[in-house]
């Protein structure tokens, strides 16, 4: 079955997330708690997912309540990092 550029694009744009996410954490993770380590990268797909449900789309309630989500799990991600922080 043939798919679409945009199906294609997104695609694209996912295996370049995983590709920055897959260089290593930008902010040092601690290794002595692999549940942490565990829950980002829960946190990390479910961002994938979300964006990737929000570009398809088109219902405006839908997109906002997307646009919360990302806006929760993207926050939930800022507060561990931060915590990995405080933890090294």
């Amino acid at each position: 079955m043939a798919r679409g550029w945009e199906s294609k694009a997104v695609e694209d744009q996912i295996q370049g997330q995983q590709g920055e996410d897959s260089k290593g954490p930008k902010q040092p993770l601690a290794a002595s708690d692999p549940e942490r380590r565990r829950r980002r990268e829960v946190l990390l797909l479910s961002r994938v997912r979300v964006q990737r449900d929000l570009e398809a789309s088109q219902n405006p309630r839908y997109r906002d309540q997307l646009t919360c989500a990302l806006a929760d799990i993207e926050s939930q991600i800022a507060a561990l990092d931060e915590s990995d922080w405080r933890a090294v």
